[in-house]
């Protein structure tokens, strides 16, 4: 039996998808410590990645937000109190421009820009003459974290030779929940939702013309803010101002984030699923989920232990 002081990487999903995604990635569970400390209601997996002793937390079922995603940090940092980094891996809606050609299915991790730490929380600021103004500091991911970034950005050009991601992706071919989709469509930010999940009913006319991708990577990762609050971002042209605003640039959306980056070093990994616009539905929630945590599982290949 593991002892609470032997676990140094805490991971946190606030889905179900995201946690079988996690725990998929371990290279073998294994059986955690008896004690958890008064009051931590978390229910947790425990298992190794290479060297590390990892502890899976996922939020409680139907409790989604900044709020609940802090109280399962803290409880969870608390009984593991040796934890030398906190992952937050899920998914996220995407906010493509044409400098940042984010796709479904991409990953984008929390890195600062200007004078951003990765993450911004868009409910903690005010809006003057159009752009955000925050009112509140988040911390940036742990320095030795960001130090070896520039190696994994620099494997994942060559899958080849290195594997990665797409080799960890591989864990899923026997189950087809996880399997990439075949459809991506963006729909310009003006165009109107005709009803249906699957979008059948909206004009055609409206979506927005992409190139093909020529790479032989199964997906692309960048690098930058995420935006977190408690409101589920669904507004292409609220989405557009975020990740126009030169202070900003918004790769992503999502509800958890924000309620973890003050409490222990921690790093965002989020896989896109959807555009926060009115077309969004849940077709691309598990295959975003796996190439969260397969960025994950890579970024944890390349930490020392």
């Amino acid at each position: 039996m593991a002892s609470r002081e032997s676990f140094t990487i805490g991971w946190v999903c606030a889905l179900q998808e995201e946690y079988e995604a996690a725990c998929a990635m371990l290279d073998e569970e294994i059986e955690g410590p008896e004690y958890q400390e008064p009051g931590d209601k978390n229910t947790y997996c425990f298992g190794r990645i290479g060297g590390h002793r990892i502890v899976i937390g996922s939020l409680p079922s139907g409790r989604y937000g900044v709020t609940a995603a802090a109280r399962v940090m803290v409880d969870m940092t608390r009984t593991f109190y040796k934890l030398r980094l906190v992952l937050m891996v899920g998914i996220a809606g995407g906010a493509p421009t044409s400098e940042q050609d984010i796709r479904l299915g991409d990953v984008v991790v929390s890195v600062p820009y200007k004078n951003i730490g990765g993450v911004v929380q868009f409910d903690m600021g005010k809006q003057i003459d159009g752009k955000f103004q925050r009112t509140g500091h988040l911390n940036s991911p742990p320095a030795q974290i960001l130090k070896i970034l520039p190696e994994l950005k620099r494997r994942h050009q060559f899958p080849d030779q290195y594997g990665g991601v797409d080799e960890h992706l591989k864990r899923f071919d026997n189950d087809p929940r996880f399997h990439r989709p075949d459809v991506d469509r963006l729909f310009r930010s003006d165009s109107k939702h005709q009803g249906g999940k699957s979008c059948t009913g909206c004009d055609p006319s409206e979506l927005v013309v992409r190139p093909p991708r020529t790479s032989p990577r199964a997906i692309d990762v960048f690098y930058g803010t995420i935006a977190s609050s408690n409101t589920l971002m669904k507004d292409a042209r609220a989405r557009d101002s975020y990740a126009h605003d030169p202070e900003l640039k918004v790769l992503c959306f999502e509800m958890e984030a924000a309620g973890l980056m003050n409490d222990s070093p921690c790093l965002v990994i989020r896989g896109i699923c959807d555009y926060c616009d009115l077309h969004k539905n849940d077709e691309w929630h598990y295959y975003a989920a796996a190439t969260a945590a397969a960025y994950a599982r890579e970024l944890l290949s390349v930490i020392e232990v």
